[in-house]
């Protein structure tokens, strides 16, 4: 499909929609045209009888009724707000490398510059529209008053009108995927935005734009009357404006989808003029520094996020991610030779202010976190993550185990020779969850009902409410137990936190538009779902083995850009931990555990430091 036919589909879509809104306002005037033929044939003379009289004043009713539910309607859908992506507004006296880049590029492709740039922390870029009413200023990210201004490379002066003159006139927001500032090249970057800035065309068809206008409407309206917390007067009138809204969006779906397609197509053969080479070896680092990202996130930021603390480097750290990738993948050789060239982030004027602002949103959205730092949410350097977060992570989490071992009643190993085996020790764990060899226990019950009868059992007496059923079962009735107490304490201390949806506020010098989304749906994209009970006691007990290798062998905690937390032993990184605390977990057998920490000279009897 070329540019004209792919714009062409897509008018022809936009047309579409607007006739499905011009059949709801006919609709809605039906009533009233046939009252005002019945008023002015009674009138005339020319309608006569009792009866015309009577239907006349029954259709002028219900045509003042459906009249108003119309205009009612109609305001809700104009005044709604239109869904927001969470970004970080750039503004040009803060990236004017950037702008001029992205203004020589729509000049190139002979289309509507954006109006502004924001950065969103994924892997992902697209053009967003913010000239509604409730979203402010005409060009969010800018700060550029009325008047003339200075338009791409090589053009004049242009002039800026006001708001409203410009509403509908005014180009949609670029929105960049933070990553790819800091993994991508500078023409690596313009190539992959070529595409998504020639949408800006289509974006200023009028037909195309009321068709957008329309249906986002719509889709705030839909929002507004499914909202929670009203009235039953005000739930009642907004159950028929949804209902209505909701048959006409279903009306419009196919057809928006179909016109979004057009413009795609249109837009990407537009861009084909322009670094069309360049793009294709672009997109493998699209692929590239999505996989980067996402392990990133789930590995490394995410036990962070957890014990309170924020990398404030997080798209620093997928550089790191992606090179340690390359090194480690043969599949990824060759793309660290690219680092020489001129990386994109150099368009900023303050990328570090930039990136830690894209980090704390990246920590509000996923995690659900607070939009500022504070003494229960502060940023944490790359160099003193080891220390700062794994160490205190795997303390912390020793420290739960032992207080839920007291609560259970487990005695410490008994050693006269070791006066302190009082203390905190993995032997104590160990011979816990340990089955004597030889020993034939007893059959038990389901180990699934096992955890549910303890869950139940440890939530009752912790006053808290069970929040879920155990979807993995522990392997033995003392495991079962051990999990079970672990994920009611976990969830005794989240429930007594303090609330992590403090009010927004500005994230560093660039800020966040927060004040365009709701922060009660926060996290907008939960990474992982919560820890099973059996994943809970594998990393607790796997914390244990670590401290005390720590505290006993010399080993010291460590980073690894693409597994996060790590034990390191003589400067090698540990990786055959979990297989063996699995094995006891699951099947009360220490011997594989026993014997890798007597390889490694560690004293399970001695007491560790906790938190």
């Amino acid at each position: 499909m070329g540019v004209e036919a792919g714009a062409q589909a897509a008018r022809s879509r936009a047309l579409a929609v607007l006739r499905i809104r011009s059949r709801a306002l006919a609709v809605a005037l039906l009533p009233a045209a046939v009252a005002v033929v019945l008023l002015v044939g009674g009138s005339t003379g020319r309608i006569t009888g009792t009866s015309w009289g009577i239907a006349g004043g029954i259709v002028t009713v219900f045509a003042a009724v459906v009249l108003l539910a119309a205009a009612g309607i109609a305001l809700v859908v104009a005044r709604a707000r239109p869904a927001t992506s969470p970004t970080v507004p750039i503004s040009e006296e803060s990236a004017p490398d950037l702008y001029r880049m992205v203004r020589d590029l729509a000049d190139r492709l002979d289309v509507p510059a954006p109006s502004a740039i924001a950065l969103t922390p994924d892997c992902d870029s697209w053009l967003e529209d913010r000239t509604h009413r409730s979203h402010g200023r005409s060009s969010p990210g800018g700060d550029e008053p009325d008047g003339p201004r200075r338009g791409p490379a090589g053009s004049g002066p242009v002039t800026t009108l006001t708001a409203r003159a410009t509403r509908v006139t005014t180009a949609p927001v670029l929105v960049i995927g933070s990553p790819f500032l800091w993994w991508m090249r500078v023409g690596e970057l313009r190539a992959v935005l070529a595409p998504v800035v020639a949408g800006t065309g289509p974006s200023a068809h009028p037909d195309i734009a009321a068709a957008r206008r329309f249906v986002r409407g719509l889709d705030a309206a839909v929002a507004v009357a499914s909202a929670p917390g009203r009235g039953p007067l005000s739930r009642m009138v907004l159950a028929g404006v949804g209902w209505v809204t909701r048959l006409l969006l279903r009306g419009c779906r196919g057809h928006a989808a179909e016109m979004e397609r057009a413009v795609a197509s249109a837009s990407a053969e537009r861009a084909q003029a322009v670094d069309y080479g360049v793009r294709i070896v672009a997109q493998e680092q699209v692929g590239l520094a999505y996989a980067g990202w996402d392990r990133l996130l789930t590995r490394v930021a995410l036990p962070a996020w957890r014990m309170g603390r924020w990398p404030s480097r997080l798209d620093v750290g997928v550089v790191a991610a992606l090179t340690e990738l390359s090194r480690r993948d043969r599949l990824a050789e060759g793309f660290t030779s690219r680092l020489g060239e001129r990386p994109a982030c150099d368009l900023l004027e303050e990328p570090g202010t930039v990136d830690e602002a894209a980090s704390l949103l990246a920590a509000r959205l996923f995690h659900g976190g607070p939009a500022e730092a504070g003494p229960d949410w502060a940023p944490v350097d790359w160099q003193d993550y080891p220390d700062e977060v794994v160490d205190r992570a795997w303390r912390t989490d020793a420290a739960r185990l032992h207080r839920v071992l007291d609560a259970l009643g487990v005695r410490h190993p008994a050693d006269p020779a070791l006066p302190e085996a009082d203390g905190p020790t993995l032997a104590r764990v160990l011979d816990h969850l340990s089955v004597a060899a030889g020993v034939t226990p007893a059959p038990d019950p389901d180990p699934v009902a096992v955890l549910a009868e303890h869950r139940t059992e440890a939530y009752g007496e912790m006053g808290i409410a069970e929040s879920d059923d155990p979807d993995l079962a522990v392997g033995n009735e003392r495991s079962a137990a051990l999990a079970a107490r672990l994920t009611a304490e976990l969830a005794r201390e989240e429930a007594s936190a303090p609330a992590k949806h403090r009010p927004a506020g500005s994230a560093g010098q660039q800020g966040s538009d927060h004040d365009l989304w709701d922060d009660r749906m926060l996290p907008l994209f939960p990474l992982q779902p919560p820890r099973t009970a059996r994943e809970l006691l594998a990393d607790h007990v796997t914390a244990m083995v670590c401290c005390s290798a720590m505290d006993t062998a010399g080993a010291v905690p460590g980073l690894d850009w693409l597994d996060g937390p790590s034990l390191l032993v003589g400067g090698e990184r540990a990786a055959d931990i979990g297989p063996r605390v699995l094995t006891l977990i699951e099947t009360g057998d220490p011997t594989p555990l026993r014997d890798w920490l007597r390889h490694l000279g560690v004293r399970p009897e001695k007491p560790v430091r906790l938190v």
